[in-house]
């Protein structure tokens, strides 16, 4: 049993994986953790050790076939068995310790995803991939840089946005991991998932951005503590809880998904929430926010043949907005869902969002994406599969060119 002292911006997830571990492993050190919202600086944890995997060697096993099955390298395996690499450990029966197994792409989770993460694997991104750009169109309310991936050469433009509610972050690695698969597997000449990334590449240009709300997704995964500047504000907005998980708004209360200029005023009388909290207080005007005005600048200098906007959950994909959308709009819609298992839906009722803009805005068409389904935010369990959702819904609209 170790000790280990928490550092701001961990979390029992975070920590977990640094070591090896399962969530479960430290909560059962520190049965306290599963009753405390966060983790707070300075307090110390117990860790178990590591549990390491093992394997007995089977008939006809060699070095390679061993190596392939658990996806380490050999050298990785003779660190922990000396003696693999000569062949002396494939006996048939000798019981070998299996080492984690090295992640070979970029955009994975070690817990939540946040800015950090977000950033890190960013610079990773664009140091193996120089054809992708980074750019930087503006920064959140704390200031932090709200960040755009450029990808593609082509004359139509794709914008993406994720994680503009808090607590949808997961869908930020969605974006992120179709990014690199899609420049994975450009790089390399190969399809993906049956399209052609070379043919994206020629006739498309994406322009993502992964956290558009960076700060709130941070209030969501870490809490705050008294030294935050709108502490006091956001536990009053927040009815003196310390748990943020149910947050979507942004760090000054605004709900980012009411904040854009498409019948704002209407939307703002229906949600009848007048001032800052968790959800649905769409501002004091339209763009009030610094995050609504840098996606409404980008589009605005480079008009986008399509926009999608990912969020979560439901598994549904809106595509209309009050007759604005173009005629081809549905049976796109109808194709993204085929293409996902989704359901394509006619939405009323509803106003003040960015693909409401986008379609009201440029006539073209737009879609926000319900990512996955449960309870927000949605288990980390649930990221492989809704990648490849995002992944197939993306790359559904870049393999239809006639449409757009």
């Amino acid at each position: 049993m170790q000790q280990y002292i928490a550092r701001r911006g961990d979390t029992v997830s975070r920590i977990a994986a640094m070591h090896g571990l399962t969530p479960e492993h430290v909560i059962q050190g520190n049965p306290w953790a599963s009753r405390q919202p966060y983790l707070y600086p300075g307090q110390i944890l117990f860790l178990p050790s590591a549990p390491r995997r093992r394997y007995a060697v089977q008939e006809e096993d060699h070095e390679e076939k061993i190596s392939t099955l658990f996806g380490v390298s050999p050298e990785a395996l003779e660190q922990l068995n000396p003696g693999f690499l000569s062949g002396r450990c494939c006996i048939p029966g000798k019981v070998l310790v299996i080492p984690a197994p090295e992640p070979q792409r970029i955009v994975y989770l070690r817990g939540e995803y946040g800015p950090t993460e977000l950033g890190a694997d960013i610079d990773r991104l664009v140091e193996r991939y120089p054809f992708i750009v980074k750019e930087t169109i503006g920064s959140s309310v704390l200031g932090k840089p709200l960040q755009l991936l450029r990808l593609g050469a082509g004359p139509r433009h794709l914008h993406v946005n994720a994680a503009l509610h808090a607590n949808e972050w997961l869908t930020s690695p969605c974006l992120m991991a179709f990014l690199e698969e899609y420049a994975a597997a450009y790089a390399e000449g190969r399809q993906w998932n049956g399209h052609r990334p070379a043919e994206w590449f020629k006739e498309w240009t994406i322009w993502a951005v992964p956290m558009a709300n960076p700060d709130g997704v941070e209030l969501v995964q870490e809490g705050v503590l008294p030294s935050h500047p709108y502490y006091d504000q956001l536990m009053e907005w927040n009815g003196g809880r310390r748990s943020f998980r149910h947050w979507k708004a942004n760090i000054r209360g605004v709900d980012l998904g009411d904040q854009f200029p498409a019948h704002w005023e209407e939307e703002a009388a229906r949600r009848g929430t007048l001032g800052p909290g968790p959800r649905d207080y769409g501002g004091s005007a339209p763009l009030s926010e610094p995050e609504a005005v840098a996606l409404v600048t980008v589009a605005e200098q480079v008009p986008g043949h399509a926009a999608v906007s990912l969020h979560s959950q439901g598994a549904e994909i809106y595509w209309n907005y009050r007759g604005y959308e173009p005629p081809a709009s549905k049976a796109l819609a109808a194709k993204l869902a085929a293409a996902s298992g989704y359901r394509a839906v006619h939405l009323t009722g509803s106003d003040a969002g960015y693909k409401d803009w986008f379609i009201q805005r440029f006539r073209r068409p737009g879609f926000t994406v319900e990512l996955g389904i449960g309870k927000n935010p949605l288990p980390l369990g649930d990221f492989e599969d809704m990648a490849l959702e995002t992944g197939l819904i993306l790359g559904s609209i870049l393999s239809d060119v006639k449409s757009y």
